[in-house]
């Protein structure tokens, strides 16, 4: 058994990215729920048993480095998956009388308040990470028949290009990893993800 009680570093640092380019790298993989445990235990991709125990303030990052052996130049490296996240498009809303609009979205806030699922809004986009089966989230959304209402699930990694540090901490807790982000902390707009699916009255799972 391997014991870790620190982070020594992450991938996306360029010096750390110029150490690990020809060593040979382990991976513990563990989702985003389990990235905000400061202990716990993994096997990694190569069968190793390791004990995670960290400081309680110290939470576990996509590509942070938990073992480095300069001289057999291997290191052990966390992979987080990310859950999908549900897209909500609001942009159709703006194309009919403010009245409906504002009638929309405020069912649309009532029934996720209802399901207790997190939100970001920005932009003419909600964006709500998975807290349930996508089945159940699609049900939900389905039942209401929100009007002028598109939604779509999208994974986690496609989405976090497109947000603000901040934004993306709040979606995923941190577990994403240093944010390299097609937008400013500031910026108003951010570059638009493609649209994939249907309206919410046809989108089916």
């Amino acid at each position: 058994m391997i014991l870790i009680n620190s982070v020594l570093g992450n991938v996306a640092d360029p010096d750390w990215a110029r150490r690990l380019c020809s060593v040979e790298m382990d991976l513990i993989e563990i989702d985003q729920w389990e990235a905000q445990k400061s202990r716990f235990r993994k096997t990694t991709t190569k069968g190793a048993e390791v004990a995670v125990s960290l400081d309680r303030r110290t939470h576990i990052r996509d590509g942070d480095i938990l073992l480095w052996n300069a001289q057999a130049l291997s290191a052990l490296v966390a992979r987080i998956e990310l859950r999908e996240v549900m897209i909500v498009h609001l942009d159709d809303l703006m194309n009919v009388a403010p009245g409906l609009a504002m009638r929309t979205c405020v069912e649309l806030g009532h029934a996720m308040g209802n399901q207790h699922w997190p939100a970001l809004v920005k932009d003419n986009r909600v964006y709500v990470p998975l807290t349930v089966d996508r089945k159940v989230m699609a049900s939900v959304m389905n039942t209401h028949r929100f009007e002028r209402i598109r939604f779509e699930f999208v994974p986690g990694r496609e989405v976090v290009p497109y947000l603000a540090p901040h934004e993306s901490r709040r979606l995923f807790g941190g577990a994403e990893g240093p944010v390299h982000s097609h937008t400013h902390e500031h910026d108003a707009e951010a570059e638009a993800i493609p649209t994939r699916t249907g309206s919410a009255r046809d989108h089916r799972e």
